[in-house]
C-alpha cells in the first residue's frame, strides 16, 4: 500500500528519471528482440536542454510500453521503472482515494470507455466460466442516464443490455423502476447480472444510489457484480462528499473506472481501471505467450507516460492539496446556482457536483453555441450543461448569467 503524498518539484523529477534509469535504453544497450524504441530522433528532438527539467516529455521520448498488467507481479522487464510508478498510481487510487483495504489489480487505460468495457468483458467471462452461463443469460443493466460507453461494451461483447429509467427530479432509480426491470429481464431468460452505477453522469453529474440497486437485486435472488464507473466523478466526488460509500469501502463494488483526462486535466488516454483481486484473471489472454507476464487488459500496448502523468498530477498536489482544489470549483458552482436561483432558472445539480445543467428552454441555441454549452442531445436538446473546470472561473460565468437573464 503506498501513501499518498505531496513532493516537491524536485522530488518528483527525482522520482521519474530513476524510474526511467531502470528502464531499457535502446542507445546504451543492444536490444534486438522487441519490435519498440525509442521515439524516431529525425522527427523528436532528444537533446533539448530543457529535457533534463521535463519529466513527463522524456517519458514520452523514451516511450515506455506498458503492456500487461503490473498489480499482477510479472511484467515486460525492458521498462520494470516506469511499471513501478504506476503500480504506486494504482494503490495510491484504490486505497487512498476509494478507501480500499486489500490489495487491488489494474492499470492505466485509454479512457473511462475502455475502463467499462474492460469491466463487463471480465464480469461476462467470470459468469460463463463460474456458472457455465451463455451469453444470452447475460444483461448489463444500468439506468437511462448511463454513459454511451456502456451500449458500446454490449454490442462488442454481444450481451443484451437494459435501462432503469431516472426520475426527472433527482435522476434516481426509484426501487419500484429496478424491480420492473429486472422481474421484465428475468422473464426474458436473464439469470446474471452486469450492474454498472455511475459516480457522476455525464450530462447530469448524478449518482445513483448503489445500496437501492444491490438490495433489490439480492431480493430477487440473482448472481451480479456492480462496476462504479467514475470516469467523471472518481477524482471529484470521493472529495466533494467523503461520506460516500460508492468506492471499495463498500463490498458490493467489485470495480470502478476512473478518467484522469477529466477532473485531473492530465493528457488524454489517461483512464484508470481498478478491480479487487482475482477478477481480472478472467480477462486473461493467454495466446499473448510472447508477452512477458501475458496480456489482461483490452488495449494491449499503451504508454507508460499516461501513467507517468497521473502520479505526477497527483505528487504535485497531495491530497489535502486536491480537495482544496475541488473546494474551489464546489465554490463557483455554489455561485452559479444561486445566481441561476434569484432568477429563477430551472437547472438541475447534484449534491457535490461541478455540472450544472439548464433546461433548454431557459437557454437561446446562440448563447448555448457562445458558451459552449453541451446539449444532452443535438437534433432535439431538452437540457444544456456547464461544467465548472479549473478555467470556468466566476469572471467568466457573469457573462453566461447576464445572457440567460436577458432570455425572453
Amino acid at each position: 500500500m503506498v501513501k499518498w503524498r505531496k513532493l516537491s518539484p524536485e522530488a518528483i523529477r527525482s522520482r521519474i528519471f530513476d524510474a526511467l534509469g531502470q528502464n531499457v535504453n535502446y542507445y546504451e544497450q543492444n536490444i534486438i528482440g522487441i519490435p519498440a524504441s525509442h521515439l524516431d530522433d529525425k522527427v523528436f528532438y532528444q537533446d533539448a536542454p530543457f529535457l533534463s527539467n521535463a519529466p513527463y516529455l522524456s517519458t514520452l521520448i523514451h516511450n515506455p510500453n506498458h503492456i500487461g498488467c503490473h498489480t499482477l507481479g510479472k511484467s515486460e522487464s525492458f521498462f520494470k521503472g516506469t511499471q513501478q510508478v504506476e503500480k504506486e498510481l494504482i494503490s495510491i487510487c484504490a486505497h487512498e482515494i476509494l478507501k480500499g483495504k486489500e490489495d487491488f489489480d489494474g492499470y492505466v487505460a485509454s479512457g473511462g470507455s475502455e475502463a467499462n468495457m474492460q469491466a463487463v468483458w471480465i464480469y461476462r467471462n467470470y459468469f460463463m466460466q463460474k456458472h457455465n452461463a451463455d451469453t444470452r443469460e447475460i444483461c448489463i443493466l444500468c439506468s437511462s442516464d448511463a454513459h454511451y460507453s456502456t451500449a458500446k461494451a454490449a454490442n462488442v461483447l454481444n450481451l443484451s443490455l437494459a435501462y432503469i429509467p431516472v426520475q426527472e427530479s433527482d435522476r434516481q432509480m426509484s426501487r419500484a423502476a429496478i424491480d420492473t426491470v429486472i422481474e421484465n429481464q428475468k422473464k426474458a431468460g436473464k439469470k446474471y447480472f452486469i450492474v454498472i452505477a455511475n459516480m457522476m453522469t455525464t450530462m447530469f453529474g448524478s449518482v445513483d444510489d448503489i445500496n437501492v440497486l444491490a438490495h433489490t437485486l439480492e431480493a430477487h435472488q440473482v448472481p451480479f457484480k456492480l462496476h462504479v464507473d467514475g470516469a467523471y466523478g472518481g477524482f471529484f466526488y470521493p472529495f466533494s462528499t467523503p461520506a460516500t460509500d460508492l468506492d471499495f469501502s463498500n463490498p458490493v463494488v467489485s470495480s470502478v473506472t476512473l478518467d484522469a483526462h477529466k477532473m485531473l486535466q492530465a493528457p488524454y488516454g489517461t483512464g484508470i481501471f481498478l478491480a479487487r483481486k482475482n477478477l481480472i484473471q478472467y480477462a486473461n489472454t493467454k495466446e499473448a505467450s510472447y508477452v512477458e507476464g501475458e496480456d489482461f487488459t483490452l488495449i494491449g500496448s499503451r504508454s507508460g507516460a499516461n501513467a507517468i502523468a497521473v502520479w505526477m498530477i497527483l505528487a504535485t498536489y497531495g491530497p489535502h492539496g486536491w480537495y482544496e482544489k475541488v473546494l474551489v470549483l464546489l465554490n463557483r458552482t455554489d455561485w452559479l446556482c444561486q445566481e441561476f436561483d434569484a432568477l429563477g432558472i430551472s437547472y438541475f445539480r447534484q449534491a457535490g457536483s461541478n455540472i450544472v445543467t439548464i433546461k433548454s428552454a431557459q437557454v437561446r441555441p446562440e448563447i448555448a453555441v457562445k458558451y459552449g454549452l453541451v446539449p444532452d442531445n443535438h437534433h432535439q436538446p431538452k437540457w444544456y450543461k456547464a461544467v465548472i473546470m479549473d478555467h470556468v472561473t466566476i469572471e467568466k460565468l457573469e457573462p453566461l448569467v447576464a445572457d440567460i437573464q436577458k432570455n425572453p
